[in-house]
Order: structure tokens, then C-alpha cells, then sequence
């Protein structure tokens, strides 16, 4: 009898002890227990509140299953190394699922393939037809250089400070994008750090750019309409991608992978001719390769990387980035509201950051708000795409620097 209990009770206890259950009421199990609690906040916000869903729910599970517990699907041994050189061999002898998955991250293919989709979606007409906001797109990059320099001061690498600085394109895959080619896994952050506060403070637009541009902006500025845009003929819109493309990637090598699949996807749309790609980059390609983007990202978001005070660094920094960025758009759009003596509406300059169409939106938003009768729309959405090409280019200038 005696046997057959010891027997029974060695049985439980394995199973108790080879539990993820047992491993949350360990040491330090109480950081995944809050990880796991934030997953359930995200798919509440993506489910309940339509907060991005199409990236925030992939992300939020895939946050859930790399804090189980012994569920092994993501393994950050494999990919945070040192010498930030990763050993695809070992990779895929040891991996999980989500390892599997991560490649594309480590890689660098999932964001020019989001860029790829982006472009086969956007209109560029706005842009050509008024070029000079290319200036306010490139003005609103401002808080990406000067977080820079601060992330720099206050003791980050230039490579976890250039990762941090690119948040405030307000750009998810161009934020991934960099910190996946500089970030080796072994500092103080990771991608997942960088990717949890870019899409962050993307779905708190309607939060943070409002008050910045009532602030900075007089009641006569906002009521000041704009002008209709001229028409722009269908060789134009052909010749434009791939001007961009070459001129771009001559100026900044680095830009080229994000450009050039931009304005690859618009090149194709814009043709008519490849109705067939364009379909597909828009919608099945596009679709895949958001979720695997997401539960990729959101498995690196383990409980050790986020809670701690490098995380809290780089959400401080994330926000001041993205203000920034909205500030130097609004103040160069005061700037060419005096420079054309009043017929440019400031509140464009917003709408620079790389957050489309959300931005765009908010600027109409609060235009209207002043005046019913003025639509901004189109006229943001200038320098709204204008924010997609100089998020790119300056995520190339930061790898140039830094790589």
C-alpha cells in the first residue's frame, strides 16, 4: 500500500513540477502572469475596441504563447547572441514554431513585403500634384534625429538608440525593420520592445496628435482652406515610382529594400496591367504576411525583455519621439502658411508622420472642427505618403550611420 501511494504521490509531483502552472508560481513566474494578463488587455482592445486589429490581435497572442510556460514554440536563446551573428543551422535544429516564423523578421522580408502591399494600396496623385509637401513629410522625421541624440545621452547603444528613434515615424514594419537589422537580441532591448511601443503609440493617434495641434495653432490658421489639386495624368503617376525608386536608393543605399518594394506595389497599380499581382499583394499576400508578422513579433515581447527599465526608457522615449515629430511637421506647415501668405492650412504638417491614414484623418478631424465647411483630406494626405518615403529614407540614413 505504502508503495503503490509513493508511487501515486511521485507521479503528481512530476506532473505538478513538469506543469507551466507550477513554473508561473516559481521565481519570477509573476512576470509572465502580468505578460500573459496584458495579451488578454490587447485581444480586448483588438477585439472590443477595433484598436488595430489586424496587427494588435496577432501580436497579443502571440505574446500569450511565448509567456506559457514550457510551451517551447519561441526559444530567445537562438537568436540573442553577442556577436549578433545568429546560427540559421542550430535555429533549425532547436526551433519552435515561432522561431520559424521570426526568420522572416530577422531577415528583413516581412516589412518590404508590408511596403510592397502599402504601395499597391496608396495614391501618390496628392503628392505629385503638390510636391512641396515632400518637405513637410521630411520636416516631421525631425523627432526621430533628435531621439536619437537623446536616446544616445541617456545611455542606450546607437543601435538601441536608433531603434528607438525610428518610432517616431510612427511606422510599425519600418521600426521592425531597423531593429531587426540592428538589434542583436543581447542588449537591454529587443525588436519586440521597439514593435510593442511603434504600434502603441500608432493606435493612440487620435490621443496624442489632437491636443498638439490645437496647441500650436492659432483658430485662423485651422480655418484656412485649401486649394483644389490640379489633376494628375496617368504618365505621371508611372514615372514617379520609379523616379522616386532611383533617386532615392542612389542618395540613401540603404532606403532601398523599404522604397523599393513601395514603390514596386504602386508601379503596379498604377500601370493597370497586373491586375492580377496587385490583387494579391493587396489582399493574400498582405494578409499572411501581417500575421505572421504579428505573432512573430509579439513572441519576442518575453516577460524579462519588457518588464524592466530599459522597456520603460524606451516607451518614454517612443511617445517624445512621436510628439516631436508631429510638432516639427506643424511648425514647418506654420512655416509655408507664412511663406504662401495664408494658403496653407498648418494642420497638414501632422499628418508627416508615417501613420496613414489614421493621420490624415485626425488633421481633417480637427480642421473641421473649426470650420464644418473645410475639407482637408485630400490636401493631408500629401504629406501623409510623403511621411511613408521619408520614414523609409530615414530609417536608411540611421543604418547608413550605424550599420
Amino acid at each position: 500500500m505504502n508503495e503503490v501511494m509513493d508511487i501515486i504521490s511521485t507521479t503528481l509531483s512530476g506532473l505538478w513540477n513538469d506543469s507551466g502552472i507550477s513554473a508561473l508560481f516559481a521565481d519570477g513566474g509573476w512576470k509572465n502572469l502580468i505578460m500573459i494578463g496584458i495579451s488578454f488587455v490587447f485581444m480586448y482592445l483588438a477585439i472590443a475596441k477595433d484598436f488595430e486589429p489586424l496587427l494588435l490581435l496577432p501580436i497579443s497572442f502571440g505574446m500569450l504563447l511565448t509567456n506559457l510556460p514550457f510551451a517551447e514554440m519561441y526559444h530567445p536563446e537562438l537568436w540573442e547572441l553577442a556577436d549578433g551573428h545568429v546560427d540559421y543551422g542550430r535555429v533549425l535544429q532547436e526551433c519552435g514554431l515561432l522561431d520559424i516564423l521570426y526568420m522572416g523578421v530577422k531577415l528583413q522580408i516581412y516589412p518590404p513585403l508590408i511596403f510592397l502591399g502599402i504601395g499597391c494600396m496608396t495614391d501618390f496623385s496628392p503628392l505629385i500634384a503638390n510636391p512641396k509637401s515632400f518637405l513637410l513629410g521630411a520636416a516631421a522625421q525631425g523627432g526621430i534625429f533628435f531621439t536619437f541624440v537623446c536616446a544616445g545621452l541617456m545611455g542606450f547603444t546607437a543601435a538601441e538608440a536608433a531603434s528607438i528613434a525610428i518610432i517616431g515615424g510612427a511606422d510599425g514594419p519600418t521600426a521592425i525593420y531597423v531593429s531587426s537589422k540592428l538589434l542583436s537580441g543581447g542588449g537591454s532591448i529587443s525588436t519586440g520592445n521597439i514593435a510593442l511601443a511603434a504600434y502603441t503609440y500608432m493606435a493612440l493617434v487620435p490621443l496624442i496628435q489632437p491636443p498638439l495641434m490645437r496647441l500650436l495653432t492659432t483658430k485662423k490658421e485651422r480655418a484656412v482652406k485649401m486649394k483644389q489639386l490640379r489633376e494628375v495624368s496617368k504618365t505621371e503617376k508611372i514615372i514617379f515610382p520609379i523616379a522616386v525608386t532611383v533617386i532615392i536608393s542612389l542618395l540613401v543605399p540603404s532606403a532601398a529594400p523599404l522604397v523599393g518594394m513601395l514603390m514596386f506595389g504602386n508601379l503596379l497599380k498604377e500601370t493597370g496591367v497586373a491586375s492580377r499581382l496587385v490583387d494579391t499583394a493587396q489582399n493574400a499576400l498582405m494578409n499572411i504576411v501581417t500575421i505572421f508578422l504579428g505573432i512573430s513579433v509579439g513572441a519576442t515581447t518575453q516577460a524579462d525583455k519588457i518588464i524592466n527599465t530599459s522597456f520603460a526608457g524606451v516607451m518614454l522615449l517612443g511617445v517624445i519621439a512621436f510628439s516631436l515629430g508631429t510638432i516639427s511637421g506643424i511648425l514647418f506647415g506654420k512655416i509655408m502658411y507664412v511663406a504662401t501668405k495664408g494658403k496653407v492650412n498648418p494642420l497638414i504638417g501632422s499628418a508627416g508622420v508615417s501613420a496613414v491614414p489614421m493621420a490624415a484623418r485626425i488633421s481633417q478631424k480637427v480642421g473641421a472642427e473649426t470650420d464644418p465647411t473645410n475639407f482637408l483630406l485630400m490636401h493631408t494626405m500629401d504629406p501623409n505618403v510623403a511621411g511613408v518615403i521619408g520614414s523609409a529614407v530615414a530609417a536608411g540614413v540611421l543604418l547608413s550611420v550605424i550599420a
